[in-house]
């Protein structure tokens, strides 16, 4: 059986501050509102990107598992959970749901958290950064029947000349201030490419899945504010049924999926809908979509 959404969650708390606060608040958060115990998380995956004090271990999975008290006792719980980090940008959420689906299917796990959380690793904000602070999560159990769930996760890659963003630590530029600084790139014509680019692909997706565009919900992820819209034109999807994450300073990054269907589910949006369509575009040039009928 295919993953299913459970619940969502996100955090734009400001006195948070930090990515790993606001990815905990959201899997805590995401926890109850399926009316779980932290500890029949079985899986747990991070996605998100840029760090508090650019820390590159422990796991920052390990880190959010530990503020969210899942399976920390094993002779307690008397069940372990996996936890580790897997990181490819705006396209991270739907990696995370195909590794947590294969878990699933195998009956290795019942239940799987996506978190996410990027944030200035100074852990203040930071107007050229280009990124919000936020975290959100999003859990994981196995469709209820055939035809529910999330389905193939398409993905493909540009072979392009320049990845369109890089995000890197410049050691000789940051002295002693490694900890509170990163520096990002970004090329003049990347939204342009990326959105042509996402484009192609969706409707190369859509058209391999036989899906009906008129009748779908675009969930996108959200480079700038003008992308899911233009994205949306492209493939042919009316204004109604196009998923923009509100009052969120910035670029959600790879909290942007899960913060979107989010908002869509609370807004009725994801009702209105047979399927949504999930599209992630990020750098690299990067792109990763799936359709999601139903639930549970």
């Amino acid at each position: 059986m295919p993953a299913a959404i459970m619940s969502t969650a996100v955090s734009t708390d400001p006195d948070l501050g930090g990515s790993i606060a606001h990815a905990s608040a959201a899997a805590t958060a995401c926890i109850e509102r399926a009316g779980l115990h932290p500890d029949q998380v079985d899986l747990l995956i991070n996605v998100g990107v840029y760090r508090d004090e650019n820390m590159a271990e422990p796991a920052m999975a390990a880190l959010i598992q530990k503020n969210i008290g899942t399976n920390l006792d094993y002779l307690r719980s008397g069940r372990p959970t996996l936890s580790f980090d897997l990181m490819n940008g705006a396209c991270g959420v739907l990696n995370a749901v195909q590794v947590a689906g294969a878990f699933l299917d195998t009956g290795d796990a019942e239940f799987a958290l996506v978190v996410s959380g990027d944030a200035h690793p100074s852990g203040r904000p930071d107007p050229s950064f280009g990124y919000a602070t936020a975290g959100a999560a999003m859990l994981l159990s196995r469709a209820a029947g055939a035809g529910t769930g999330f389905g193939r996760i398409g993905v493909a890659a540009d072979d392009g000349d320049t990845p369109g963003v890089v995000g890197y630590l410049d050691l000789d530029a940051v002295g002693t201030r490694g900890r509170e600084l990163v520096r990002v790139d970004r090329d003049a014509g990347y939204t342009e490419r990326l959105v042509e680019f996402a484009a192609a692909e969706a409707a190369r997706y859509a058209a391999e899945e036989g899906l009906d565009l008129s009748d779908t919900l675009l969930v996108a992820s959200q480079p700038t504010p003008e992308f899911a819209a233009e994205l949306a034109r492209r493939l042919g999807i009316a204004a109604p049924a196009v998923v923009t994450v509100r009052d969120v300073d910035g670029d959600p990054h790879s909290s942007a999926l899960t913060f979107a269907y989010h908002q869509a589910v609370g807004a009725g949006q994801a009702a209105a809908y047979p399927q949504a369509l999930f599209v992630a575009a990020g750098a690299g040039l990067s792109v990763a979509c799936s359709v999601y009928r139903g639930g549970r």
